[in-house]
């Protein structure tokens, strides 16, 4: 079973930056991927950016040139930079990973990122 505790956000002003960290622990051998998907509100979750085992990467277009995602294997740790930030990026964002093998996907508990002068 793999456990994964985010960190990170907070309340920012639009055009600031936060970022986000993500570490997994438990029975972890390899993942096939990791990434974040963010939930305003009232909407459905949404995928932000995703990192493949390879180091291939994915971004929403809406954060496109804003925010990175990068990863540090020997931590197993995902992270997630996000720059010029909107107020429309307000939302709780979740950490996900998917197990290498079983395909099994495992969810953090979710950190709230806030947009707002």
């Amino acid at each position: 079973q793999v456990q994964l505790v985010e960190s990170g956000g907070g309340l920012v002003q639009p055009g600031g930056s936060l970022r986000l960290s993500c570490a997994a622990s438990g029975s972890i051998f390899s993942f096939n991927a990791m990434g974040w998907y963010s939930q305003a509100p009232g909407k459905q979750r949404d995928l932000v950016a995703r990192i493949g085992s390879g180091g291939n990467t994915y971004y929403a277009d809406s954060v496109k040139g804003r925010f990175t995602i990068s990863k540090d294997n020997a931590k197993n740790t995902v992270y997630l930079q996000m720059n010029s930030l909107k107020p429309e990026d307000t939302a709780v964002y979740y950490c996900y990973t998917i197990q290498s093998g079983s395909g099994v996907w495992d969810w953090g508990q979710g950190t709230q990122v806030t947009v707002s002068s």
